[in-house]
């Protein structure tokens, strides 16, 4: 471990693999079995809607989609939603269950790099299955210190981890690609939130970036973390 900072947190999905493109592709799919119904933007209005209300009972991740889903084609068909459509939706779900992991640009080098100097952690949430399978078939499972997979992604949150596995979040870092999730928070804790935009981002995970914030940091992928951390020791 180098200098006063000592553990590096890690978000998953959009950070280290690819994940938002395939609630895309899933939603695209789903306006095209609902367009006799519902024009593209207000049925994606719909979901959104459903997705919002829905994030306290089901959580984050497939199966919640896939029901905010179903919840919007009853909605939008006046429970009239053919059998067939629900089927299709839960076999999207399958579908995108099933995917295989494919590592973004620079994650492998960033993950080992980091591991090789400071206490490394996965710092994800949505559904614990999931991510368990995702971490799994990534390859990358044997480079972290600890896994934590949480509801959400708080200060407190952070500041729990931090002071768990590591020296608290004065002496911490989390990198990932949501503002909302992977910035914001660690910073209102007092670590350090290093945002690697991704170039698809869920609605609900914008947020304003803490420009004035001391411990904020940008980068345009992985591949310049290495040298970030050099650079504050």
């Amino acid at each position: 471990m180098t200098g006063n900072l000592t553990t590096i947190g890690f978000d998953a999905d959009d950070t280290l693999w690819h994940n938002e493109r395939f609630y895309r592709l899933t939603q695209e799919r789903f306006a095209a079995l609902l367009a006799d119904h519902a024009e593209p933007g207000h049925l994606a209005e719909r979901l959104l809607a459903a997705e919002k209300r829905n994030i306290g009972r089901y959580g984050y991740g497939i199966k919640g989609f896939v029901l905010s889903m179903i919840e919007t084609a009853i909605e939008v068909t006046e429970d009239r939603v053919p059998a067939r459509v629900i089927r299709e939706l839960i076999e999207a779900g399958q579908d995108m269950l099933a995917h295989p992991i494919e590592l973004l640009p620079h994650a492998r080098d960033a993950v080992e790099a980091v591991a090789a100097t400071h206490r490394t952690l996965l710092i994800t949430k949505g559904d614990l299955l999931d991510q368990e399978r995702k971490l799994a078939q990534s390859g990358l499972g044997e480079l972290f210190d600890g896994v934590e997979i949480v509801s959400e992604k708080t200060a407190a949150s952070y500041a729990a981890i931090f002071a768990r596995h590591g020296d608290g979040p004065r002496h911490a870092m989390m990198i990932g690609n949501s503002m909302r999730s992977d910035v914001v928070p660690v910073i209102e804790a007092g670590g350090w939130g290093v945002h690697v935009p991704h170039g698809l981002v869920w609605e609900i995970e914008h947020a304003e970036p803490p420009r004035a914030a001391p411990r904020y940091r940008t980068l345009e992928d992985l591949g310049g973390l290495a040298e970030l951390l050099r650079a504050i020791g």
